[in-house]
């Protein structure tokens, strides 16, 4: 059931209405817990348990890796940097970890990292045989050529491979890894020297991969994507279970000869389920449009025309559709072109213009399968949250999903409409510009916000897991008695809440937080630049639950000396606890 505008009004004058009952119960609680206690909520005090949990008492495994970690340099690694690290034939060096399972040794290979304790030594003693999935991107700078050939030589086996940022590593040697580990499923190229002949090898050779990344190579060019669709030489299609190519920030701009290679790899690659790459709303668009160049390619690969052709469809008859899932930067004047070609779409990113947002936001409702969707305002005016009830309403359930940026909420029921709309959110986030008030001098001065009402979002939010809210400008009084009772709401609607990011919000969140208090999921809980006192933040540690991570950065309230004695108590209880603060 939606909740109607009349009912969001009725409990919105509720949530006005001030302090009733409610509030009067929670300050004779409060009075019988102090006289119980002896304490009141704003002295460091913590429980037995801590919201935090106790730092649990390692396993045996984890001992035995962090010993493993703790002497690889001073022992195994300093003999082979003395005797063996330049005679690159030279294979293995017997040690404990040669016996670890492939799981245990990519663990290892974490600890090292997160120590800092990785050296090339140590890298070159755990390239082993039975290894599946290996990731240099915490270390690039150790990854070079001799290294890259020592993994070709020694892992075989590797079905994973991270490279990103790796950039010493030649493309010569980026070639031999194509050619040489051909039961790749995932390879990572991002911000390395890949140019067209290491895609031509991946593209002939790297016959099972199905997740590829380029982003930020600058050797990238049109021409080197087409290889990953067909080999030329052979005359044979390339990457044949390619799901998965992130092609991002390439250095080249989005003319012809771009578009049309983003297009080729559309049709080349039928498995082709996300393309990041930034000509993809206008290739979507060219293969929309009848002008397909039926031109051979000068190079031997085939036209978009002979491509369709060999799809089986007509170029003359309606265009085909693509199995594309996700849609990024896709232009609101664009979304009916690119809805026809890709009626798939799970995820759909979009940029509105300033232009009537009904006629755009409409046609989103016609993806049957749309889940995932992130909605961001280009122009200048900005959208009124207002205009995306309509669509939320008409996704309702189905919506997973929602990340909004740029949105000016004038209406202040229309955050709590949009949230009752979409029961079945599992993430939301929104930067939200509150429009200025004519009276903002006139306010009367600020009193701290109790008894918010808590049924504005009547059916909750049971499958919530992270909400993040940012608020730009000041905020109206008229509006902050809806916002608080909105979020109070949501804190007691959502007992899955795992992240909770509340930033820049003007007024005090101490009463709004007592929700949060029995969230027994909650790992992560943001406040920056938001008010909230010292004594709220002994509350939270001093209640049960898994939070892991408490950003207070430049929260106004919360001074150095109210930082350290947290840290103190964290420090004594062995709590699990990062609190951030400047």
């Amino acid at each position: 059931m939606r909740t109607s505008q009349s009912e969001a009004k009725e409990r919105a004058g509720r949530a006005m209405a001030g302090p009733g009952r409610g509030r009067r119960m929670r300050r004779k609680t409060r009075r019988r817990r102090k006289q119980r206690d002896g304490t009141s909520r704003d002295e460091p005090r913590l429980g037995a348990a801590g919201m935090p949990r106790r730092r649990a008492v390692p396993t045996l495994t984890t001992l035995c890796l962090q010993s493993l970690a703790q002497h690889m340099q001073s022992l195994w690694a300093k003999d082979y940097s003395d005797n063996y690290l330049d005679e690159y034939e030279f294979r293995f060096l017997v040690g404990p970890f040669n016996d670890l399972a492939c799981g245990l040794v990519q663990e290892l290979l974490r600890l090292l990292g997160t120590s800092r304790r990785l050296s090339r030594a140590a890298l070159h003693l755990l390239l082993l045989p039975h290894l599946r999935q290996l990731s240099l991107r915490a270390c690039p700078a150790l990854a070079n050529n001799a290294l890259g050939h020592l993994i070709v030589v020694r892992c075989q086996g590797l079905s994973v491979l991270d490279l990103g940022g790796c950039g010493r590593l030649s493309p010569s040697v980026l070639v031999d890894v194509a050619e040489g580990l051909p039961r790749l499923s995932r390879l990572g190229l991002a911000h390395t020297q890949a140019n067209v002949q290491v895609l031509s090898a991946v593209g002939s050779c790297c016959r099972h991969l199905r997740e590829l990344d380029v982003s930020g190579c600058k050797k990238v060019t049109p021409r080197a994507l087409r290889h990953l669709g067909y080999d030329p030489t052979a005359r044979s299609p390339g990457c044949p279970a390619l799901h998965v190519l992130l092609a991002r920030d390439l250095e080249h701009p989005a003319d012809g000869d771009t578009v049309a290679a983003v297009a080729f790899l559309l049709l080349a690659l039928p498995c082709l389920e996300v393309l990041a790459h930034g000509a993809l709303p206008d290739a979507l668009r060219l293969l929309r449009s009848p002008q397909l160049d039926g031109a051979e390619d000068s190079e031997g690969f085939p036209s978009l025309r002979e491509l369709v052709r060999g799809q089986g469809a007509a170029p003359e008859g309606p265009p085909i559709t693509l199995p594309l899932r996700q849609l990024e930067e896709v232009e609101e004047d664009v979304l009916g072109t690119v809805h026809a070609v890709c009626p798939q779409a799970e995820e759909v990113s979009v940029w509105l213009g300033d232009g009537p947002g009904p006629s755009g936001l409409r046609e989103l409702l016609g993806w049957k399968f749309l889940s995932r969707l992130t909605l961001g305002c280009s122009g200048r005016r900005g959208r009124a949250l207002a205009e995306v009830l309509p669509l939320a309403q008409g996704l309702g359930t189905r919506l997973h999903t929602l990340t909004l940026h740029g949105f000016s909420c004038r209406d202040p029921l229309s955050l709590p409409g949009l949230l009752a709309s979409c029961p079945g959110l599992q993430s939301f986030s929104a930067e939200l510009e509150v429009p200025p008030d004519p009276n903002a001098h006139h306010e009367p001065p600020e009193e701290p916000p109790g008894g918010w009402a808590t049924d504005l979002l009547p059916h909750g939010l049971p499958q919530l897991r992270s909400f993040s809210l940012t608020l730009i400008g000041p905020v109206p009084a008229a509006h902050r008695p809806v916002l608080g009772s909105t979020l109070a709401s949501l804190l007691c609607g959502a007992p899955q809440l795992h992240t909770l990011r509340l930033l820049a919000v003007p007024f005090p969140l101490d009463s709004l937080l007592e929700p949060a208090l029995a969230l027994r999921e909650l790992r992560e809980l943001a406040l920056a630049e938001s008010r909230v006192s010292p004594g709220t933040v002994w509350q939270l540690l001093a209640s049960d639950g898994p939070l892991r991570h408490l950003d207070l950065s430049r929260c106004p309230d919360i001074h150095r000396r109210d930082y350290d004695s947290f840290l103190q108590a964290v420090r004594k209880q062995r709590l699990e606890l990062d609190i951030t603060w400047e």
